[in-house]
């Protein structure tokens, strides 16, 4: 298959190695510098060259905040049956981008990224595909995660934006928090060191990033959920009641479970 991956960052590159061996692949990156690394893929600085190339697939892994502007510019030179395809973490406005686009189209949200996730052994990370769109994407995309094996989940566009409001604004929010409290510390323990090390990854992401994630509908309902807690454990520890904070710990560990 003929596939054009557009943005040569971090993910872009990983599909690219993923794929470049087995399919005939490309990549559109108007920084050249970006594209030092990029092998076995034809390079591509100007969308008038994908005419040439007549992708059959095209996969959009640029940064967040030009996902759309991105398939706009490629779109005069795609060929009509090219599925083009997203693995954005916010589907904010795709939806229906996608419905009148005039393409074929599949969205997939991997569930792991290049700060934390260890990308040469995926066997416990998650990814969704989003249930609505081209029957034959879908097929592609969840036979290139098996490969990888990856656990799969299907989701509507609605559905993926709760999940991600839970799996993702929660954690961002509490690392944040953390973050905004900080002091250094001459002597950290390991606890700290762990959560430190939680932070500068998640703020070495793209600022549009965690706006969005933090900006979706459904975030704020998580973080008042946070501010709840923090208010019954802020009483627990303020009466110095130790039957509830056993109770409390009690709960805590049950949901870890």
């Amino acid at each position: 298959m003929k596939i054009l991956i557009l943005g040569a960052g971090k993910m872009g590159s990983f599909f690219t190695d993923l794929l470049s061996f087995d399919h005939e692949v490309a990549v559109l990156e108007q920084d050249p510098k970006r594209m030092r690394f990029i092998y076995n893929a034809l390079r591509m600085q100007k969308p008038e060259e994908i005419r040439e190339f007549a992708p059959e697939l095209v996969i959009n892994c640029v940064t967040l905040n030009y996902t759309i502007e991105a398939f706009q510019m490629v779109l005069p030179y795609l060929p009509p049956y090219c599925i083009i395809s997203d693995i954005a973490s916010v589907k904010t406005h795709l939806k229906e981008f996608y419905e009148t686009c005039g393409f074929p189209y599949v969205s997939t949200h991997p569930m792991f990224g290049p700060t934390f996730a260890n990308l040469a052994n995926l066997a416990k990370e998650n990814t969704i595909i989003i249930s609505e769109g081209d029957h034959l994407g879908k097929i592609f995309f969840k036979d290139l995660y098996n490969g990888l094996h990856l656990n799969i989940c299907e989701y509507t566009f609605e559905e993926h934006d709760k999940v991600v409001a839970y799996s993702l604004g929660i954690p961002f929010a509490s690392t944040i928090v953390f973050a905004a409290i900080m002091k250094h510390q001459d002597a950290p323990g390991t606890t700290f060191k762990r959560h430190m090390k939680i932070a500068r990854g998640l703020f070495s992401e793209d600022d549009y990033l965690l706006t969005e994630i933090l900006f979706n509908p459904r975030t704020p309902n998580q973080i008042n959920r946070i501010q709840e807690e923090l208010s019954a454990l802020q009483e627990i520890i303020q009466k110095k009641d130790s039957e509830a904070m056993k109770t409390y710990l009690k709960k805590i560990r049950k949901n870890i479970e």
